[in-house]
This record gives structure tokens, sequence and C-alpha cells, in this order.
């Protein structure tokens, strides 16, 4: 029992992004340096979302396009309809456009959306919890920092990751902002390093 849930902290810390073995921009070589701050300010063109900004009555969908193939995911407007208005800006905007999942703990989540591919990295911004679903296997949703420096559970602006089995141990915790509804074999063949081509996000 103690080993199960020394395990669970694990990896919440992994989820959230408290600690990373990934490189830091001060780690790497001058000319890896330049070009991840490049990036950076590319990417923090961004501004937080004033509101939500979805349509009542339509189904949101989006679709992940990686390296590996594609991801199809339900989107929950009407349960966390910031964060859906905010996906939906930044998937318009081409936001996540070449950058990869940094983080892939089997049998655990795939992560991925941070432009630093450091586990610390965004758009600039957070966006308030909408925390109302449960962690079921596919399960989309946004990383976060720590309770300890985020007591109000804000999401990242950018980083979301995918469930590869259920993880109640999470619920209650982070934003759940959408359901793997096709791809799931894709998820679960993603590895470090894998590139999101593209995302496009529907509303139908």
């Amino acid at each position: 029992m103690m080993k199960r849930a020394a395990v669970a902290v694990l990896m919440v810390a992994v989820v959230v992004g408290c600690s990373s073995k990934a490189p830091k921009p001060d780690d790497l070589p001058a000319v890896a340096k330049q070009e991840t701050e490049a990036v950076m300010a590319e990417k923090k063109r961004f501004e937080e979302p004033k509101g939500p900004a979805v349509e009542a009555g339509k189904k949101y969908t989006a679709v992940i396009k990686t390296s590996r193939g594609e991801i199809t995911a339900e989107l929950y407007p009407a349960e966390a309809p910031l964060s859906v208005t905010n996906f939906k800006m930044l998937a318009d905007g081409g936001f996540y456009e070449g950058l990869t999942f940094h983080r892939v703990v089997p049998g655990f989540v795939v992560q991925g959306g941070d432009p630093e591919g450091s586990g610390s990295g965004g758009p600039g911004y957070t966006i308030p919890a909408e925390i109302h679903h449960r962690h079921g296997k596919g399960a989309l949703a946004w990383a976060r920092t720590c309770d300890e420096v985020n007591p109000q559970r804000r999401s990242s602006g950018s980083q979301f990751y995918i469930t590869l089995e259920p993880t109640p141990f999470l619920d209650g915790q982070y934003t759940v902002f959408g359901q793997t509804l096709t791809g799931m074999d894709v998820v679960e063949s993603i590895r470090q390093g894998d590139v999101i081509e593209s995302v496009e996000v529907k509303a139908e």
C-alpha cells in the first residue's frame, strides 16, 4: 500500500513538472539555446483569454497530428469553457506546431506543449482551474505547477497530457478538458521527443 502511494506521488510530480530531468536552456549548447529562446519568444505572443469564447450547442473536437499519427479528442466546452477557448486559440495560432512530447511515463501519461521542451515552459500565462472530470484512460488534461507554488491549481497555459491508463489519484487536482475518441494506439506509441505537427480544433 505504501509502495503504491509512493508511486502515485512520484507520478504526480512528473505531471506537474515540479522536477524534470529534461535539459534547461542554460544547459544547452549555444546554438540550441538561441533556437530555444527564439521559439519561446515566438510562442509568448499569445495572451491569456479574457473569458470563454465557445458557442453553445456546438460539439468541439481536436485533431492532434503527431509524427506517430493522428489523435482525435472530444473537448468539454460546457464544463471547461476557458480551457477549450485557450486550446483552440493556441491551435488556431499554430502554437503547437513543431513542439514535442517532452515527457513520457509508460503506463501513466504522455505530455507535450512546452516550447522550451523542459517541462517548465509555456506561453507566459496560466489559466484558472476547471476541475470537474475524472481521469479515465485517454483523458486530455492540463499540466500545472505544484500546490506549494500554485494553491489555486491554475492550469498551464499550454502543456497538456493524455493518460495511458485510468489515474484516479489525479482526480480533483487537474483540469480534464477532453477525452480521446480515436488514436489511442497512437498515444500509446508516442516516445519522448516525438513531434506535434499540428493541432486543429473544430466546432460543429
